[in-house]
């Protein structure tokens, strides 16, 4: 299967934003995308306008029901495991795997979102680093353009790398209009001591499928997820 799982350095690095820019690009491409968050959390918790929920911005973006984008779904923000535990419904590691791969099966393309970092635990010993694996796609990782993000970043590489990840590139984001010195140096430094391709997901106003679509175009999702043929 063709695809990408997108990571973050941490939670709200701009994960689904992301993932809903390459997921309207593809379908403005002509592709039939697939979207899979496997684990949502926080449901309880309000969307910030005038972005909705994560669910529900990647089934529009991928243009599939909304039900299909979620497997496992808990109301508090906290960790899955957390999450898990206080709704007495653990998760199953293989299983989610499993689920992930049947979610995103028919389309052409695919691309999956992880839950936080990917250390962040899901049951047990298991982490969303142990899901990414399974999966077997390429890696995307989400960072912040500013102060810290250096060390996040290269954190998450290295964590990836220990697995076998295979990681395609960084996305710097949200990138600024007018990028200062410590963005601008952040995104050469990340390049060198990651040896790793880094590219920018400027500001968006909103979930316009337009303005997502051209955003998402701007990054080089196709060399990314390879030809159809899978190179």
């Amino acid at each position: 299967m063709r695809g990408l799982f997108v990571t973050g350095t941490d939670t709200a690095a701009g994960k689904t934003v992301l993932s809903g820019c390459l997921l309207a690009a593809m379908r403005a491409a002509g592709e039939r995308p697939r979207a899979c968050k496997p684990v949502l959390t926080g449901l309880e918790e309000p969307p910030e306008p005038p972005w909705p929920a994560d669910d529900e911005l990647l089934a529009r973006a991928a243009g599939i029901e909304r039900e299909a984008v979620a497997l496992l779904r808990f109301g508090p923000a906290v960790s899955p495991h957390l999450a898990a535990e206080l709704a007495g419904r653990p998760i199953d590691p293989r299983a989610l795997i499993d689920g992930t791969r049947a979610a995103i099966a028919g389309g052409s393309v695919a691309v999956v979102e992880g839950v936080g970092g990917l250390l962040v635990p899901l049951a047990g010993e298991s982490s969303v680093r142990d899901l990414a694996a399974g999966l077997a796609l390429p890696v995307i990782v989400a960072a912040r353009p500013g102060l810290g993000t250096i060390s996040h970043t290269l954190l998450t590489l290295e964590a990836a790398r220990a697995a076998g990840l295979d990681v395609r590139a960084v996305v710097l984001t949200p990138w600024p209009a007018e990028p200062g010195e410590i963005e601008r140096s952040n995104r050469a430094t990340i390049a060198a001591l990651g040896a790793v391709e880094v590219v920018t997901l400027g500001v968006l106003d909103g979930p316009d499928p337009g303005q997502m679509a051209r955003a998402g175009d701007a990054l080089p999702w196709r060399s990314w997820v390879g030809d159809a043929s899978g190179h």
